[in-house]
């Protein structure tokens, strides 16, 4: 088993932890990271772009002129696509991007990053957050102290003082250990997390 330290929010070294080689020692499968961090970010499109076409555009109930006669080529609507503020021909409609992935998969793309964060030594495990207040000051100083300024911050509850103090930072995002993903682990260049959040994960994946 890896054993990684586990600091306090000082940044000492307070005490050790060893992990589940089944959740942080796995062999990296980079195939199905890469499917994982296309699945999500595919999934996360709105695929929202339309357009109106002939029969969607108001106006255009009648011919504007007779078939015969006139001189003008025959029209059938004035909303046809030839017209000003007639319709799209081919008019984009709002499209469905989302992948899918299956759950045996996912683990594995969950255990190959989080493995990747340990063997990167990246994997900074902190006792606790006991924080006194929100502020965003402090937390700045105690990813300091850690050594991630860039950072994504695991804690196994919501952790109210953890959060606020740290949204204001652009380069930190905080999470909870049953909404990990693969994308935030790996766009992120340090996991720092609680020692009860490495045990919950332990606890889903192992």
């Amino acid at each position: 088993m890896a054993t990684v330290a586990v600091y306090n929010i000082e940044g000492k070294e307070v005490d050790k932890l060893e992990l589940n080689d089944n959740v942080f020692g796995v062999e990296i499968n980079e195939t199905l990271l890469h499917k994982a961090v296309v699945t999500q970010l595919a999934n996360s499109r709105q695929g929202t772009q339309s357009a109106k076409t002939r029969s969607e555009v108001s106006g255009g109930g009648r011919k504007p002129w007779r078939q015969k006669g006139t001189g003008h080529a025959r029209q059938g609507s004035i909303r046809a696509p030839q017209w000003a503020g007639g319709g799209v021909v081919f008019a984009p409609k709002p499209r469905d991007y989302s992948k899918k992935m299956n759950k045996r998969e996912k683990q594995i793309a969950i255990k190959s990053a989080l493995t990747s964060k340990v063997n990167d030594e990246k994997f900074i495990v902190v006792d606790e957050f006991n924080l006194d207040e929100i502020k965003t000051s402090n937390f700045v100083k105690i990813l300091d102290a850690l050594k991630a300024p860039k950072a994504l911050v695991v804690t196994k509850d919501n952790d109210d003082k953890v959060v606020l103090s740290a949204r204001n930072i652009p380069t930190v995002k905080t999470t909870m250990s049953a909404s990990i993903n693969v994308y935030d682990i790996l766009n992120y260049d340090s996991l720092v997390i609680t020692k009860d959040a490495v045990a919950a994960i332990e606890e889903v994946y192992a």
